[in-house]
């Protein structure tokens, strides 16, 4: 029996969605029976198995320090696979569940609260010296904050290839106790959710060294792809002394090569006679438009002296209130000019 903890001490992660949609497409791969265990005081994973109508997965109630003793009966029932669900803490009975557990998947959203809180459930794996896999959960398609967080997760260990995207079909299949799987098997998020299950399946199976336990069919993206078929039959048809000799021989060809020099003869260019041509007339150059002349050298005209006489300078003065242009005073008996 193999069991499998989805541990992180950030909430809102993602581990009930997870552990529900996991346990249920790892029964439809076969892989089952599959039995759901809920640690989590919340009981969010317990809640939605109430409400669903299928038999399968089946549901542990069970405490977190009776863990193990549970955990053989599971074994003894016919059990072969556990998906425990665990609280948002990072306390001694998480490092009882990850004790217990063979891998620890620790679903992270693309933020900075999340990656911050990742290093203490990536140490208490340490600890314990077990198999991790960092799930990249609830991201927001083509962002690029996506792609950094991947980055930064593998720095602490291994990052699952499949990102689960942030959708609402994941939160609405689960109102009546069933999965995306269940109610729109043909969308983006069941198949991530199966693409999901079938990298962890081959992580047990390598984790246990159990070929039976790998899936019968893996995405391309998985493994490097192997030789071509032509390339593979050429390279078992050769004997290797042939391979030698031809190798060996293309090399002294190769030497001859870069040994001798260049003695490509190199053709002679004819030379061209010059042509005689009757010279080319061009119209006579526009002359320049004439010079302009600057304001220093502009001369006004002279209109002569400005002459004021004494009429006109009484008669600038206003009237005359007390006597004629000699007494001109104002009210109070003095001279303007004074």
């Amino acid at each position: 029996m193999l069991v499998i903890a989805l541990a992180s001490q950030k909430g809102g992660s993602g581990k009930t969605t997870l552990s529900g949609h996991l346990a249920v497409e790892a029964e439809k791969a076969g892989a089952g029976p599959v039995a759901l265990i809920d640690t989590d005081p919340q009981g969010s994973l317990a809640a939605w198995w109430n409400v669903r109508t299928e038999k399968s997965p089946a549901f542990a109630k069970v405490g977190v320090f009776d863990l193990a003793s549970a955990l053989e009966q599971l074994k003894r029932n016919g059990i072969k696979l556990v998906v425990i669900d665990t609280p948002p803490a990072i306390t001694d009975a998480i490092s009882h569940v990850i004790s217990l557990a063979d891998l620890i998947l620790v679903p992270c959203r693309p933020s900075p609260h999340d990656l911050r809180s990742v290093g203490a459930t990536a140490d208490l794996a340490d600890r314990h010296k077990k198999a991790l896999i960092f799930i990249v959960n609830a991201a927001t398609p083509r962002a690029r904050i996506t792609g950094e967080a991947a980055v930064a997760l593998s720095q602490h260990g291994t990052v699952a290839p499949i990102t689960i995207h942030h959708r609402v079909d994941f939160a609405a299949s689960m109102v009546d106790g069933r999965t995306v799987g269940e109610v729109i098997p043909d969308s983006a998020s069941a198949k991530e959710i199966t693409e999901l299950w079938i990298y962890i399946q081959d992580r047990l199976a390598r984790l246990v060294k159990d070929p039976t336990l790998a899936p019968e069919t893996r995405p391309d993206y998985f493994s490097i792809s192997s030789l071509s078929s032509s390339d593979s039959e050429e390279s078992e048809s050769l004997d290797p002394t042939e391979q030698a000799e031809d190798m060996q021989a293309l090399n002294a060809k190769l030497k001859d090569a870069y040994a001798s020099p260049v003695s490509t003869p190199v053709a002679e260019i004819p030379r061209a006679e010059p042509q005689v041509t009757s010279p080319v007339s061009y119209p006579p150059p526009t002359p320049p438009p004439p010079p302009v002349a600057s304001m220093a050298e502009v001369q006004r005209p002279d209109f002569g002296a400005r002459k004021v006489t004494p009429k006109a300078r009484d008669a600038s003065r206003g009237p005359t209130l007390f006597g004629g242009a000699g007494r001109q005073t104002n009210t109070f008996g003095r001279r303007n000019w004074d």
